[in-house]
């Protein structure tokens, strides 16, 4: 009776865990990572431009307080974080969408100027940089 009951709570405890879609496919996180690795491209590439380290600390805790509160693990955030496919295909999406914007390694200044537009917007990627 009590190894039943005990099978009972484990498997309902477990069944909204594996119902969630992989951590690399939600959009908040997704959104969230994608925000701190533009600011990054921004801050490495412009030497006008600093991070605000705090900011994106805080950030990025809060990413991983909403990723724990829908059910997540810690094993799930580690395994997104060392994610290397991941990781490069959501930096191919951030240099793509520089580059639309003027910013490539050829033209470095581009990098200063979108940064600057994202602080003076006021913008997600824009609150985690500033001028120096």
């Amino acid at each position: 009776m009590f190894r039943t009951l005990s099978t009972l709570v484990f498997i309902g405890l477990a069944a909204p865990a594996a119902a969630l879609q992989p951590l690399h496919e939600d959009t908040r996180v997704l959104n969230g990572f994608y925000v701190i690795g533009f600011a990054d491209e921004i801050r490495k590439r412009c030497d006008s431009i600093e991070p605000r380290i705090f900011r994106a600390i805080g950030y990025l805790r809060s990413l991983e307080r909403y990723a724990l509160k829908a059910g997540y693990t810690s094993e799930d955030i580690d395994e997104l974080q060392d994610n290397k496919a991941e990781k490069e295909k959501l930096r191919s999406k951030i240099r793509a969408d520089l580059a639309k914007r003027g910013a490539t390694p050829q033209t470095p200044e581009g990098y200063c100027t979108v940064g600057r537009e994202e602080i003076a917007k006021g913008s997600a990627a824009g609150r985690l940089l500033k001028s120096k």
